[in-house]
């Protein structure tokens, strides 16, 4: 089964988190990474007002695979940038079909 990435974010510096954003990308593709959405502006339908800017979604081919590219050392080294450049909410999920 396939694993699913998901981060709400929110950008602190426009410049340091497409750096941030396009050095993961790299990364995860070398671990079979597949970008399902990339989306800005979000507004509710119900509820609250999202709190963030921006939703990311990457599927990768197993729970495995998302494991070996988020405890890499290359991405390991991406995260006290990914904490400069944006707040983010990261969950993962493990699809059931």
């Amino acid at each position: 089964m396939s694993a699913l990435f998901s981060s709400r974010i929110t950008i602190k510096d426009p410049e340091k988190f497409r750096e941030n954003l396009d050095k993961s990308k790299a990364i995860a593709g070398q671990h079979g990474a597949e970008l399902l959405a990339s989306a800005t502006a979000p507004r509710a339908l119900a509820g609250n007002p999202a709190p963030h800017q921006m939703v990311v979604v990457v599927r990768f081919p197993t729970m495995d695979a998302l494991n070996a590219w988020y405890d890499s050392q290359a991405y390991q080294d991406l995260i006290p940038l990914r904490l400069e450049a944006s707040e983010q909410e990261i969950t993962v999920y493990q699809t059931t079909a």
